[in-house]
């Protein structure tokens, strides 16, 4: 460790427990009623923003949840007056796996704005600063606060050099308010943050540079101590119990350590606890898990995969009856990632590479079959490569992919004026919805579900106590009364 700083920095932080928090340990299973009965104490904590809602979000709400996404940034926007909301995109995806058309990137930030969101941010798997502007640039002209990042990983391409080319064309081009430091895979470690951020810091001069990583490792901590003595001015993290495991360091711990550093961080601890309090209580009737402090796994490091991939291979493995296998899909993914020009492995590259490798391991012969994404991605359609794909593999992909996907990928035409006039009796809002998700039958579903829930009623202990026993498959009780 460093010594203590003398002139007591402040630090300042981004919360993520309505949004990357529940991602990370609750499948984004947070509902909308979870979150409301805190925002006044989330609103009056100190947080330098809150981030509410991506992607992942906007699918589990409408996939699962049966809720309204829009109508959530709505209820939570209703409620904070004094800390700003945000979300991110990414890059031109936005719920899809595939880019979409210009337009429709711009309508969505357009909307995220129009439903009260103050700050927009963006980030790009290959760190195609290009792929980034359109919504950085929408955000701007929609007067919009607009923030980019660089996604983090380990390869011999993604060198310090490659991130402060990054940084500097977002802040160049791109007039970023801050830069994001996203480390989605938990891979930054003590003796790479305390090189980056200078190198980072020097280049974007006085932009503030944030941290956000997770706790895949258990290394985050320590990271982002190290971070914020080497220059960083915000760490992102969650109120616990929605911290740890597999979401960012938790905002309480984080504070006892700066602190205990001689760092300056104003938030307002008694608050914290009570958002604390009310999310471990909902974590209990809800039988979520809460967050754990993992030990170091060095093995993380090796095939880089995120932890739902890994849960989603054994399962294919053993539905195909080979389990044994486990072992050499992990190798293949390390194989296929090189292979493919190391794409970061983070959604979607992480599906594209994951879903090539279980065929090549269930087909018993290598790019055999080629997803049209793969094929897509190794021809350019998702923006410059930050490597070549190796030749021979090349072509197999070419000969074996989709004959229907052309060699040059054309700009997309347009999408916006065809969808209004197929939905014109329809708010820009549910519009794109259904274009994100195909067919409309889950945006049917979600409408039917009704108006998203904003009461959330905790059990009374009778009721408790009658749920606990009951998982107990107790089937006699009896109930002695007690004499005056």
């Amino acid at each position: 460790m460093n010594a203590i700083p003398q002139n007591g920095r402040t630090i300042a932080v981004v919360d993520t427990t309505f949004r990357d928090a529940h991602q990370s340990l609750w499948a984004t299973r947070m509902r909308t009623a979870h979150m409301l009965p805190v925002t006044q104490y989330m609103d009056n904590i100190g947080f330098e923003r809150l981030d509410i809602i991506a992607a992942a979000q906007f699918d589990a709400c409408v996939r699962y949840l049966r809720e309204d996404p829009w109508e959530r940034v709505r209820l939570l926007c209703e409620r904070f007056a004094k800390t700003p909301l945000s979300s991110f995109l990414r890059s031109k995806n936005l719920v899809t796996f595939d880019f979409v058309p210009d337009d429709i990137v711009e309508l969505w930030v357009e909307r995220l704005v129009a439903n009260g969101l103050k700050e927009i941010g963006t980030f790009d798997g290959l760190n195609d600063v290009d792929n980034m502007l359109l919504a950085i640039d929408t955000a701007h002209r929609l007067g919009a606060k607009a923030f980019g990042a660089i996604s983090y990983c380990l390869s011999p391409v993604h060198t310090d050099e490659l991130y402060v080319r990054t940084a500097k064309q977002l802040v160049e081009r791109g007039k970023i308010a801050a830069l994001w430091l996203k480390d989605a895979g938990g891979l930054l470690t003590v003796d790479r943050i305390r090189t980056l951020v200078p190198a980072l810091k020097k280049a974007i001069g006085s932009v503030p540079l944030e941290l956000h990583s997770h706790c895949l490792t258990g290394m985050a901590p320590l990271v982002y101590i190290e971070g914020v003595q080497a220059g960083a001015e915000c760490i992102h993290t969650s109120i616990a119990p929605l911290a740890n495991g597999a979401a960012q360091p938790s905002t309480q711990s984080m504070l006892q350590h700066l602190r205990g550093l001689g760092y300056r961080l104003d938030l307002d601890d008694a608050l914290i606890d009570k958002v604390s309090q009310h999310f471990t209580r909902v974590a209990k009737q809800e039988g979520k898990p809460v967050g754990q402090v993992l030990e170091y796994d060095s093995f993380h490091y090796e095939h880089q995969i995120p932890g739902g991939m890994l849960s989603n291979f054994r399962s294919q493995l053993a539905e195909a009856r080979l389990s044994h296998k486990f072992q050499e899909l992990l190798e293949e993914c390390a194989r296929v990632r090189k292979e493919l020009g190391y794409p970061i492995m983070i959604t979607p590259f992480a599906q594209f590479v994951g879903t090539q490798a279980v065929l090549n391991v269930l087909h018993g012969e290598r790019y055999r079959h080629v997803p049209d994404e793969v094929k897509k991605y190794a021809l350019g359609y998702y923006g410059k490569l930050l490597a070549p794909v190796d030749p021979n593999v090349l072509d197999r992909i070419v000969e074996n992919g989709s004959q229907h996907i052309a060699l040059h990928p054309q700009p997309l035409a347009p999408a916006v004026p065809a969808l209004r006039k197929k939905y014109p009796n329809m708010d820009d809002d549910e519009r794109l919805l259904r274009f994100m998700f195909a067919g409309g039958h889950l945006i049917d579903d979600m409408k039917a579900a009704g108006p998203t829930v904003t009461d959330y009623v905790f059990d009374t202990p009778l009721v408790t106590l009658m749920r606990e026993l009951s998982n107990r498959r107790i089937t006699r009780i009896r109930i002695r009364g007690v004499e005056a």
